[in-house]
């Protein structure tokens, strides 16, 4: 027992703790590559946090935030693996699996090419001018969504469920690629889907303590009133006659304006302690635009604009000056406002539009058009909401996730287009890597790594269902053909219906290089001193 008040801490060394690291990612890798392809493997899992207290997923994200190893140092990969893989799936929905097994590839190549004579650091720097390289090329083989090939992405997505690829098709169709779709579970067996009209704010809340849904991290209320105004809020008496009704009757509201340190912290205070339903979040963009961005909020929710460019004075704002929203949404990053049907004039909204697009005409640069055409779309733009049943709490469970990751995959697809999927287009530019004689052996080691590394998911795909790589593929492949591990043909991955969102694959290379980097760079480890009780 520790009584010096100190914490005692053990040191690790070169390739003592560097074994120990590589031990720790080859783990965690081998409990999460078994679920990549459509013939990947379920997996089982032990967890307080579920009915039964376990959980049987597909899901590379869920294996990965479940393992934590004995060992401290070989726990730090794991660590190290989770957050990339949570970045990887934060940031596009998916390819988390996929973002390990070229981390674990990757680490593995390079502490075996690395040799004691390269200079380590030109070597790291000279992956990370590599992976770049790589990500123009993908970007260059990217192709844009189509109605087609979004139920494709959703499907393979989905683990291949077509059913599920199907909705989360239908309901893209319905809200439009400029629309929002989010996963809520059934209260039945059966997964369907609604679709409504919604607007979406690129601001989350102002503070952690107004998140009243901890499990996904956001604040839901439904039946919210709104506040919308651009002039600072510095003192809680300013909005005192709003306020002041709204606690009285129990109801809800959403602050969008600026807010002072001390106003945010007195309102989090009564959220904790009082129970008081509010959430609070940043006006959306700067200048110019935050004024036609509040504009348009405004009028989608009903309520009065107080700005101080017209001179408004927010003490004078009244209950009647609130807009109304049927349920928002915040999350750290965003804000999903679905409308109340029965608040607003449709006939505003289309006017509003209709000036929008007579203003898109006119305009004359790149930046002011796209920016109209997403002003057209928070006002026009739906929101889908896909609702997941089951028949049992891991059924249930199981499917959510995968429906989660599907929708996500979808988004990122719209937003950057899509790729050859089941590894190919990694393989594809693993064979176009050629090293040159000219370069330096540090560039020349880098580029090696990462081109055997580009092999992985292909590779661990087709073991999953027990094939290897070098029976099936060949030197005179056409690039974009492969082989459909699931119905046994050869074929062009994108006409076969087999695709991988551009923007997941990206991500996944990136996280996986900079796990990579981290971990081949490490030379001293440092953990807390730890004594394990031996007896039964």
């Amino acid at each position: 027992m520790n009584q010096s008040g100190y914490t005692p801490k053990e040191l690790h060394f070169s390739d003592e703790g560097r074994v120990k690291l590589f031990k720790g990612l080859e783990k965690i890798t081998n409990a999460v590559k078994s679920t990549l392809g459509p013939q990947g493997h379920t997996v089982l899992i032990e967890s307080e946090e579920h009915l039964s207290g376990m959980t049987v997923t597909k899901d590379g994200v869920t294996v990965a935030k479940s393992i934590s190893l004995l060992d401290p140092v070989e726990n730090l990969a794991v660590r190290i693996m989770k957050e990339a893989a949570e970045k990887t799936a934060t940031s596009s929905g998916d390819g988390t699996t996929t973002a390990i097994v070229l981390s674990n590839s990757l680490v593995l190549h390079g502490d075996e090419l690395i040799a004691e004579s390269h200079n380590k650091t030109a070597v790291l720097r000279e992956m990370v001018k590599c992976t770049e390289e790589i990500v123009r090329s993908l970007k260059g083989m990217s192709k844009p969504v189509t109605a087609k090939t979004l139920a494709s992405v959703a499907t393979i997505s989905a683990n291949n469920d077509a059913e599920i690829g199907g909705i989360i098709a239908d309901v893209y169709n319905e809200v439009g690629t400029n629309g929002i779709v989010t996963v809520e579970r059934s209260q039945t067996s059966d997964t369907h889907f609604e679709t409504t009209m919604g607007i979406k704010v690129d601001r989350g809340y102002s503070s952690n303590l107004f998140i009243n849904n901890h499990k996904k991290d956001e604040c839901i209320f439904e039946d919210t009133h709104i506040l919308v105004s651009d002039a600072e809020i510095s003192n809680i008496l300013q909005i005192e006659n709003v306020l002041k009704p709204i606690i009285q009757d129990g109801g809800k509201l959403l602050i969008i304006a600026p807010c002072s340190t001390n106003v945010i912290n007195t309102l989090s205070a009564n959220v904790m302690k009082n129970g008081l339903k509010i959430c609070c979040i940043q006006p959306p963009n700067f200048g110019y635009k935050q004024h036609e961005l509040m504009n348009d909020i405004a009028l989608s929710v009903g309520a009065t604009y107080y700005s101080e460019k017209t001179g408004d004075d927010l003490s004078l704002i009244t209950p009647k000056d609130l807009g109304k929203a049927k349920k928002i949404i915040v999350d750290r990053a965003s804000t999903i406002i679905i409308k109340d049907d029965g608040v607003v004039s449709q006939e505003d909204i289309d006017a509003r539009v209709e000036q929008l697009h007579g203003a898109h005409k006119a305009s004359n640069t790149k930046s002011e058009k796209e920016f109209i055409l997403s002003r057209i779309a928070s006002l026009t733009g739906g929101v889908g909401v896909i609702y997941v049943g089951g028949n049992t709490d891991l059924e249930h469970k199981e499917l959510f996730d995968r429906v989660d990751d599907a929708v996500c995959a979808v988004r990122s697809a719209t937003l950057e287009g899509i790729l050859p999927g089941g590894g190919i287009a990694l393989e594809n530019i693993s064979r176009s890597l050629k090293i040159k004689d000219s370069w330096s052996d540090e560039k020349k080691v880098a580029y090696e790594i990462l081109r055997l590394s580009l092999l992985s998911p292909i590779i661990t795909i087709l073991e999953n269902a027990g094939l290897m790589y070098r029976q099936i593929y060949s030197d005179d492949f056409f690039k974009g053909h492969g082989y459909d591990v699931k119905n046994d043909k050869y074929g062009n991955m994108m006409k076969m219906g087999i695709i991988d969102p551009m923007k997941v694959t990206k991500n996944a290379l990136q996280n996986a290089v900079s796990v990579a980097i981290t971990l081949l760079s490490t030379n001293a480890i440092v953990t807390m001193a730890r004594s394990y009780d031996t007896k039964d």
